[in-house]
């Protein structure tokens, strides 16, 4: 019994030291990938979807692949990293960020699932919303993100609100709306993961 109880503080010993740590999972090229992915999308949409209102499946399906190819690519690095450091901390750590982050993905997929199947009219919402709970995601994985990630989440919120507010009549589904909000928004996460903790790691490194 005694056994049994010292293994279970040890656990959660670890998992608050996991809380406590900065995540350093995300890097600033993956991050920086899935902005080029979001602007080249946005640029791609205005000859590929000309009226997304009503060809709405391709906007889904272009949205969809940027979407994947992000988690992909990101997923990939973060798997590589928790592998290459073996059991442990890192490992905890790592579980930790997905299991903080991944609801937002899954909440997403399943909302953009039912306003295609039931709701196409109010398919012009998807922008605005994609920010907000992409953003609530990042609030979501803030304490184990440098601080200055807030600014990250804050910026994804008021682009969702933005696409709510006037993302109707001409500017229904426009390619400005992912452009800006996921485009600029990854761009901002790349540079604050970059000065904050990866610029930091290469002067340790070389000192």
């Amino acid at each position: 019994m005694e056994l049994r109880e010292a293994l279970s503080q040890i656990s959660e010993i670890r998992q608050q030291m996991a809380r406590i740590e900065v995540f350093r999972g995300y890097r600033s090229m993956t991050v920086g990938f899935s902005g080029v992915a979001g602007l080249s999308a946005a640029v791609f949409q205005a000859q590929w979807v000309a009226s997304p209102e009503i060809e709405l499946g391709r906007y889904l399906s272009l949205w969809l692949i940027v979407a994947a190819a992000s988690l992909t690519v990101a997923g990939t690095e973060i798997y590589w990293r928790a592998r290459r450091a073996g059991p442990g901390l890192a490992r905890q750590h790592t579980l930790l960020a997905v299991e903080q982050f991944l609801p937002s993905v899954v909440v997403g997929a399943l909302l953009t699932l039912c306003i295609y199947r039931s709701a196409p009219h109010v398919a012009w919402m998807l922008p605005g919303l994609w920010a907000l709970i992409y953003g609530l995601g990042i609030f979501a994985s803030y304490r184990l993100l440098p601080r200055q990630v807030f600014w990250v989440g804050s910026f994804y919120v008021l682009c969702g609100c933005g696409c709510l507010l006037w993302g109707r009549g001409e500017n229904v589904l426009s390619p400005w709306q992912m452009g800006i909000s996921f485009g600029g928004g990854q761009f901002l996460g790349a540079a604050i993961l970059y000065w904050t903790l990866e610029r930091t790691d290469a002067s340790s490194s070389i000192e």
